[in-house]
């Protein structure tokens, strides 16, 4: 049955910024392994996180409110940006208006030099 493959998540560091990339279906039944991917990205204390879903097929609601945890529990001084290039991801973002909550941006590259030419307080 399609959409029982597990999601694939990596956790890398590039310029102090941890990068989630994420591949798969994120829903339900998944978002906890997303979930577990930002918690080990966020144990070494970067100045900031990319949640790269360039390689997601679909993200459910499971999957925004992750993000708008995320975005919520981050401390004061942690950048925190969104990847999403594609219909699957950054139609329902847009659509429900958290492209106002947080940055997102088409590229991880884009992400990476916007969040290290930001301010830190």
């Amino acid at each position: 049955m399609p959409g029982n493959d597990p999601i694939i998540t990596s956790v890398t560091h590039q310029d102090g910024v941890a990068v989630v990339a994420v591949g798969g279906d994120v829903d339900v039944a998944t978002v906890s392994t997303l979930e577990d991917a930002i918690t080990d990205a966020l144990d070494a204390k970067p100045t900031a996180l990319v949640i790269d879903l360039t390689d997601v097929d679909f993200l459910a609601s499971a999957g925004l409110q992750t993000l708008v945890a995320t975005n919520e529990a981050l401390s004061k001084g942690t950048g925190f940006a969104v990847v999403a290039n594609g219909p699957a991801t950054s139609r329902p973002i847009q659509l429900t208006g958290l492209d106002q909550v947080f940055a997102l941006y088409p590229t991880l590259a884009e992400a990476i030099a916007a969040l290290n030419a930001a301010p830190r307080n």
